[in-house]
């Protein structure tokens, strides 16, 4: 599918990058939504290492409440760690409700009046799993408050503790899955898998390899080996996973998770064909059990679309994009403003471009701006995705006029939100020097240019991919202008180093730069610099002849 229309929640990445679909996505934060602890069946003595340990601090109340009769040692049974992890869902629930409140302050004084509360048992050398599980507690609830950098101090003090514990305490296994899970969110694959292959070990030994409390660690450590591309790895376990649900019936509804993450994980292993088969099981299972008029259905219609284009089958998913969209709609199923459905018109959009068919493609976009400017007003923030959509849409068209004025729109709608600093600007910026060059107004495209190119270098560092984008519209400006070749022919060198290093040696846009190069090294003399990457460029020619013009 091509890459030129952005999703609605998504920050507009280079036009370099390829759309990094839904099996690829970056991580999405953890939302404080619930802790989840699942209390273990065996509930061998555990002398905590605390005679008494101080409950949370509750925003109501003036003092502490009194110690847990858990880590009284040999009075730990059965109600003790029901009563312990109450109090901790308790206190996440009152977290939760406040940041869900926007008492964002609130919830942040109650989060580090019992890190200091926690924080004076380690300090007097207490480091239990009492303290293991309100530490990971309070990861949670910074997790829900978005400040990861206190996440990940938090995470790294309690992978010191409970990397000194056996396996066997009660809660050990939860709050190795919640760590893991945290790590994940943070970028940190490696240690979000040897803490899910801990936690795995734990509940087979537990509970047995069949047991359904492993879906959690198998789907945890699926997703972070998927990220640090071990997909054979990552399938064998959804796999896994899938396999155990079976055994509770071949259409039980539990299999969709599983199935959706390794039918998103095909597409991004450009497996389109396994993708299909995920997605048509998950289909077939909201089908036999809501029947094929629910809004259910319509959204797995819209996955299996997803799947049927990376297929190649661009007329057969149009067509399911549309009858799951009209299930969506007619079942009420999603709020006409939200994202996800934003975000399914705009592939569906994308798709119709592909297929030539651009004017319906535009009206769909225009749908979604409309609705954004009835529930959110005009020119909020958020309608400048959907301005960008329509006018590269319009620039697609030929309608670099009409492209023009959404993106002077867009500017100024952005000028006003988020300053003239702020990189986000040069989205549109760049968008505008790209149309302004189009209607050979080459002047203007270049000051534009230029500015987005300072704006990135600030942001990302000068040799950042989304810098060389920006470097590479320049390049193409100033050629037309005639500018000093000794300048191009370094901005282009510039270009092809960042491509070199972000996207390969071999890539189809480092091909096109070369030729560039290789053109004005020629022009301002430097054969002896141009020989040995004129070869390398007929090397990759004939490597993408089919995907390269040359």
């Amino acid at each position: 599918m091509a890459s030129w229309l952005m999703a609605a929640r998504a920050v507009p990445s280079p036009a370099w990058g390829r759309r990094i679909d839904r099996g690829g996505r970056e991580p999405v934060p953890v939302r404080c939504t619930e802790r989840g602890y699942k209390v273990s069946m065996k509930h061998a003595a555990q002398s905590s290492s605390a005679k008494r340990f101080q409950k949370l601090r509750y925003a109501t109340e003036g003092e502490n409440l009194r110690g847990s009769s858990m880590v009284d040692g040999s009075t730990n049974t059965l109600n003790d760690v029901d009563n312990f992890e109450r109090q901790l869902n308790d206190f996440f629930l009152q977290v939760k409700t406040k940041l869900e409140k926007g008492n964002k302050d609130d919830a942040v004084y109650l989060l580090k009046a019992n890190y200091e509360a926690v924080m004076e048992q380690i300090d007097g050398g207490f480091r239990g799993i009492e303290q293991a599980a309100v530490i990971d507690t309070l990861a949670l609830g910074y997790m829900g408050a978005g400040d990861f950098k206190t996440v990940e101090h938090l995470l790294n003090l309690l992978k010191d503790i409970v990397g000194a514990l056996h396996d066997d305490p009660p809660l050990l296994d939860s709050i190795l899955m919640h760590m893991g899970s945290m790590f994940t969110t943070l970028g940190k694959f490696e240690e979000a898998i040897s803490l899910y292959s801990r936690g795995l070990k734990i509940i087979e030994r537990e509970f047995g390899i069949h047991s359904p409390f492993l879906i959690t660690p198998l789907m945890g450590m699926a997703k972070a080996l998927g990220f640090t591309g071990r997909a054979s790895e990552a399938i064998t376990l959804y796999y896994q996973a899938i396999d155990i649900l079976e055994k509770r019936g071949t259409e039980n509804e539990e299999l969709v998770i599983p199935l959706s993450a390794l039918g998103n994980l095909f597409i991004s292993e450009r497996k389109a064909t396994d993708a299909e088969i995920c997605f048509k099981r998950i289909l077939n299972i909201y089908s036999k059990i809501y029947g094929k008029d629910n809004g259910r259905v319509g959204m797995a219609m819209c996955s299996l679309a997803h799947a049927l284009c990376a297929n190649g089958k661009v007329t057969e998913a149009i067509s399911m994009y549309k009858n799951g969209l009209q299930l969506i709609k007619d079942n009420k199923y999603i709020a006409v403003d939200d994202n996800l459905l934003e975000e399914m018109k705009t592939d569906l959009a994308e798709l119709l471009h592909v297929a030539g068919r651009e004017q319906e493609g535009r009206e769909l976009l225009e749908e979604c701006l409309l609705i954004s400017e009835k529930y959110k007003g005009i020119e909020h923030p958020s309608s400048v995705t959907h301005l960008l959509n329509i006018a590269m849409s319009y620039s697609r068209s030929k309608n670099f006029v009409e492209a023009e004025r959404l993106l002077r729109t867009c500017l100024r709608i952005m000028l006003r939100t988020v300053g003239p600093k702020d990189q986000s600007i040069s989205v549109p910026m760049l968008h505008l020097a790209v149309t302004l060059y189009n209607l050979r107004r080459d002047e203007e495209a270049e000051h534009l240019a230029l500015e987005a190119v300072h704006l990135r270098e600030d942001a990302f560092g000068k040799e950042s991919l989304p810098v060389g984008e920006a470097l590479d519209c320049l390049a193409s400006i100033q050629m037309r202008l005639e500018k000093d070749d000794n300048s191009v022919l370094a901005i282009l060198k510039r270009v092809l180093n960042i491509q070199e290093k972000e996207l390969g040696f071999e890539s189809e846009e480092v091909v096109t730069t070369l030729k560039k190069v290789v053109f004005y090294l020629n022009k301002v003399g430097k054969k002896d610099e141009k020989l040995p990457l004129q070869r390398r460029l007929s090397f990759l020619r004939s490597k993408h002849k089919q995907k390269v013009r040359v």
